[in-house]
């Protein structure tokens, strides 16, 4: 791959523009609407963690109200399932966009650590849906699953883990980038 790699920038741009809508849609048509129900954030949203402990407390705050249920459930439904995916390919182009790992660092790096750098958007994705799949199930009808009650705060963290070393990497080689001596 050569820097830049062919991608259009106007389709990060749309990518990045779909994300924020999407964004947009989870927080103000459910993220605000539950906290004004239930006087509490939605779990997706503790970017610290949380423990299991957080989740028995929501699995009796959902079954004691009925709407807040039906928000959580319908946000899972609705833009949760596309927004994953579109920033999963957001930040696989804009890793694609910034060229090869060797010419990010100024040195040469192993093939390994170059390949690994490119799955670092996936790995937020499967654990996005992960927690979204571990919320489902744990906050659903039936009786609350054990290995998703302690699944879902390991998920959160990968995802928030993951996504935070993305921007940090995206940050860090768009600013050497910027700052490089132009090659014409």
């Amino acid at each position: 791959m050569k820097a830049g790699s062919g991608i259009p920038l106007w389709v990060v741009a749309l990518l990045a523009a779909l994300c924020l809508a999407v964004l947009a849609w989870t927080t103000f048509g459910f993220v605000v609407p539950f906290k004004h129900e239930t006087g509490q954030a939605v779990l997706d949203t503790y970017f610290a963690g949380y423990d299991e402990s957080a989740v028995f407390h929501m699995q009796k705050l959902l079954d004691e109200n009925e709407t807040a249920t039906r928000l959580l459930r319908a946000m899972y439904f609705g833009p949760e399932l596309i927004f994953p995916a579109l920033l999963t390919a957001l930040l696989f182009l804009a890793f694609l966009r910034l060229g090869p790992v060797g010419s990010w660092f100024g040195q040469s790096v192993h093939p390994l650590i170059g390949k690994a750098v490119y799955l670092l958007p996936f790995i937020y994705g499967i654990a996005d849906y992960g927690e979204n799949i571990s919320s489902l199930i744990a906050f659903g009808n039936g009786a609350p699953s054990t290995v998703a009650t302690q699944l879902l705060p390991w998920m959160t963290r990968l995802k928030f883990a993951s996504l935070a070393i993305c921007f940090i990497l995206i940050a860090r080689l768009a600013i050497a980038r910027w700052l490089s001596p132009r090659q014409d």
